[in-house]
């Protein structure tokens, strides 16, 4: 969530410097996440501790997820669906701290986010079916398929609608609701149980970008009928 006051923003603009929030907040977690994976992996042992351990549970219990979603085909996939929930769910949570801002909050975060999906999703149907994936649109019935082409790519685009405004508007809205309760009763702590709320909504957030993105990838992989 996005706080109204984003401090670095406000810092670099009185040195001259102009960064859009989204960016430069996005650009910080990345390094955020880097770093922490760096460490996490050079910190990797034959008897795991208790940061391994951790990583490993949470990895390992995602990952067993995703397989159940997508079957065994989706394994090379978690790599990219896996990054896509740890990034939004810091960037969700990015907002939460004072100074902070949701680079989830702007529009064009998400969207740069549905793209590589939409594009992935289609660039992953081409190879696995070649020629053959346009049956995908074409339906069941083959007098219908000039209709069903149609229906097909509309609903297909609309993904990108859909993964956008879904993040979008619900961290914003948090956003809105956060920022007035700080303005009319934050020295009276009425925001805490908002943010605790926002803590579990940012996770369910960024838990169904990354549902949706497993349920487009697998279906491009299955075949047509």
């Amino acid at each position: 969530m996005e706080h109204p006051f984003a401090i670095l923003t406000w810092l670099l603009d009185k040195v001259g410097v102009h960064f859009f929030s989204n960016v430069l907040y996005s650009w910080l977690i990345m390094l955020f996440l880097i770093i922490v994976g760096r460490l996490a992996i050079g910190s990797v042992k034959m008897i795991p501790g208790g940061g391994q351990n951790f990583f490993e549970v949470v990895l390992g219990g995602f990952e067993d997820f995703m397989l159940d979603v997508m079957g065994h085909e989706g394994k090379p996939f978690f790599p990219l669906i896996a990054t896509l929930f740890l990034y939004i769910l810091v960037m969700n949570w990015s907002g939460l701290i004072p100074g902070m801002s949701s680079p989830t909050a702007n529009i064009n975060t998400p969207l740069s986010m549905a793209l590589v999906v939409f594009v992935t999703t289609h660039a992953v149907g081409i190879k696995h079916h070649g020629a053959h994936y346009i049956k995908h649109f074409m339906g069941p019935i083959w007098w219908l398929a000039p209709l069903m082409l149609i229906i097909e790519l509309i609903g297909h685009f609309s993904r990108i609608l859909s993964l956008t405004f879904r993040l979008f508007g619900n961290v914003l809205g948090e956003d809105l609701v956060l920022a007035i309760l700080f303005i009319l009763a934050g020295a009276f702590f009425a925001p805490l149980p908002m943010m605790f709320l926002a803590i579990f909504t940012s996770f369910v957030q960024a838990f169904i970008f990354s549902l949706l993105t497993m349920l487009y990838i697998a279906g491009s992989l299955e075949e047509a009928h």
